[in-house]
Order: structure tokens, then C-alpha cells, then sequence
């Protein structure tokens, strides 16, 4: 579908300040061919501007038998059209639900047959709620694991001196064993819990190039591959460079593609991607730009009773899961001021780093 040639239409020139419009909006010919749209329609549609501009909209953006009659009514009789809370399903991107208004374009100067396109996603004030929830949740999961740590730590560190001083006064070969025993049970103790606080150094901020680290996990994990697993790239080449720690970054994306392999077994596709999302909101802050890599499997997906907590400490679905490599992962994405989203279903899991790419955030807008 996407290689077929457009038909012949003029793009219609946009003011300066339409990507930063948080709303999206599309124009198109009588036809309902595209001739123009901003940042945000890009992101619902998963598609920049320079492919699909010319193409019907109707190859993008499902529209079924009633949204099509109802546009052409727009068309015929001149009148405004008002959709609220509509399910909208575009191609090459997640479904979503929108309040649409659509406007037939006219007056001096405009071009006969022309329609305002204008799509609020709903579901977004949705998106924010639930990384506003799921924040404070990880702030309080935080705070009790610095805490059972401390307790865990002090009484370890006794234990593993002791066990020291014992060995030093013993000198049965069979006894020193177990005091061996106790002392490398103490170490593995204390590395799980540092594994459990997760990273305690800032981020070495440096450029670097988000796509190179895509490709260098993508080739350590390359050689690890059951025949029956293949794992492959989709990136967005107009994404920048950004500011952040080249090696935190190889480590998150890392434990979320270990966690994709564990859950395909010998049999499946992992796939990493990259895409610019606009006028994004992250952690409460709306940036212009947010760099979005994926990484998606096609597994059984993650279990119900354990997806809305996947992110904290030791819960994990499968038996010999720790627990741990999520957690970490989002440890330090957040240290980058960014986030890692999880949408799951069977044969279709996918986890979304959220970078942004430029700073200082604009505030987010209340939302009412």
C-alpha cells in the first residue's frame, strides 16, 4: 500500500507554530487525499509527513462505511462534523481514542472541498494518570527498599565477620568449609541487594547516537539466538543525537531484550525500533521532541496478575525470573529524566523508552 505513487497534490504551506500544537491536525483535498499535517498527526498515524502527504488518508487511517458517509455529508452540505470519544485505527500505529472534529474549509483564498481534520486523543490525559500512578508507586517501593536493605546489610556484615574471625580459629579442612559457606552465601546476599537498589551513579552525559546502541545490543544478543528466534531493526533515521550515558542506556535496553528472548523461548521475533513522538508528555513534563525506542516480541505475553507490577522488585512470571532486570532498567531510563512504558497481549508485547531529546520540558498543561 505505502508504495504505491501518490496522486498529484499541492502541499499547502503551514504556519511556524503548527507542530507545536498538542492536538492533531490534518488537511486534505476533496478526495481525502493528505495535503497537509503537523507533528501530532504524525505520531497518532506513525508516519512522518514527507511519506504520506499526497497518498488518501483512507490508506493511513482505517475509516469504516459510516465515517466515510458522514465525510462526504461534510463535503456535500457544507456543515461541520463533532465525533466524541471515537476509536480511531490508523495502519502503522496503535488504535486510539479521540475526540474528532471535522471542518469543511472555505472562503476566499481556500481551495474548494478541503476538510479540517482535528483529533484530541482522549486517551492520553489516560496515559498521564496511569505514569502519574505508577511513578508514586515506584517512589514508595523506593523508599521500602532503601530501608529492608539497611536492615538486611548491617546484620550481613556481622554475620560475614564472624564467620571470618571463626575461620581464622579453626583448623578442621571440613569445618573451614562451612564457614566458606557462610561467607559466600553473605556476599551473594549483599550483591542481590544491591541489585536491588539499582544504580546509585549519576548518568555520564555525552553525545550519543541512539541507533548505534540499538545495533551493538542488537549484536550481543545476536549470538545468543535459538535457530528458531530472529531479531531485526526499524528506525527512524532523522532522530538526533542526545545527551546521556552511552553505557546505562546499552544496560536497560539490554534487560528488556533478555526479558523478550526469555519469554519467546525457541521460537519467535524481537524487534527494536525508533520513532520521534512531538509535543509528548513524560513524567509530567511536555517536551517538543521524546525519542521512543521499542523493543517488541511477538510471545505469549506478560500475565495479567503481575503486568501492573512489573516494574517493581522482585515480581517476575516466570519461575526462574528474578525480578530485578525490569526495575533496573527503568532506574536508569529515569535517570535520563525519561520513562519505559509496557503494552501487553498475547503474541504482542512491546516496551517503550521514552527519551527526551531536548531541554528545558515545557510544564504540562492542566488537564481538566
Amino acid at each position: 500500500m505505502s508504495s504505491q505513487t501518490p496522486s498529484t497534490v499541492d502541499p499547502l504551506p503551514t504556519p511556524p507554530w503548527w507542530d507545536d500544537l498538542s492536538t492533531a491536525v490534518l488537511v486534505t483535498d476533496g478526495e481525502l487525499r493528505l495535503q497537509a499535517m503537523n507533528g501530532s498527526a504524525e505520531v497518532l498515524l506513525g508516519l512522518s509527513r514527507e511519506r504520506i502527504l499526497g497518498h488518501s488518508l483512507g490508506q493511513w487511517l482505517h475509516l469504516d462505511r459510516n465515517l466515510a458517509t458522514r465525510l462526504r455529508s461534510a463535503l456535500t452540505l457544507d456543515q461541520p462534523i463533532t465525533l466524541r470519544a471515537r476509536q480511531m485505527e490508523p495502519v502503522r500505529a496503535d488504535s486510539f481514542l479521540a475526540d474528532v472534529i471535522i471542518t469543511p474549509l472555505h472562503g476566499p483564498g481556500d481551495k474548494p472541498g478541503q476538510l479540517l481534520f482535528e483529533l484530541s486523543a482522549i486517551d492520553r490525559h489516560e496515559r498521564i494518570s496511569r505514569e502519574e500512578q505508577l511513578q508514586k508507586q515506584q517512589a514508595i517501593s523506593r523508599a521500602v527498599t532503601r530501608g529492608l536493605a539497611h536492615e538486611i546489610k548491617n546484620p550481613l556484615g556481622g554475620l560475614r565477620g564472624a564467620a571470618q574471625l571463626l575461620a581464622a580459629e579453626l583448623d578442621d579442612p571440613d569445618l573451614r568449609e562451612y564457614t566458606r559457606i557462610i561467607i559466600h552465601e553473605a556476599d551473594r546476599l549483599r550483591s542481590l541487594v544491591d541489585r536491588m537498589l539499582g544504580p546509585n551513579n549519576m548518568p555520564r552525559r555525552e553525545p550519543v547516537n541512539l541507533h548505534e546502541i540499538l545495533e551493538h545490543v542488537r549484536g550481543l544478543i545476536s549470538v545468543q539466538l535459538p535457530l528458531g528466534v530472529r531479531i531485526r531493526g526499524d528506525y527512524d533515521p532523522s532522530i538526533p543525537e542526545i545527551q546521556a550515558d552511552r553505557d546505562m542506556l546499552v544496560q536497560a535496553i539490554l534487560n528488556l531484550v533478555q526479558n523478550a528472548l526469555q519469554a519467546l523461548g525457541d521460537e519467535g521475533e524481537i524487534v527494536l525500533s525508533s520513532r520521534i513522538l512531538r509535543q509528548y508528555t513524560v513524567s509530567g513534563q511536555r517536551h517538543r521532541l521524546v525519542a521512543r525506542l521499542s523493543v517488541r516480541d511477538n510471545g505469549p505475553g506478560i500475565p495479567e496478575e503481575v503486568r501492573e507490577r512489573i516494574f517493581f522488585p522482585m515480581v517476575t512470571g516466570r519461575a526462574s525470573g528474578t525480578g530485578l532486570g525490569l526495575p533496573i532498567a527503568q532506574s536508569l531510563v529515569q535517570l535520563h529524566n525519561g520513562l519505559i512504558e509496557c503494552h501487553s497481549r498475547p503474541g504482542a508485547t512491546r516496551f517503550d523508552i521514552l527519551l527526551p531529546i531536548e531541554d528545558p520540558p515545557v510544564a504540562e498543561e492542566p488537564r481538566t
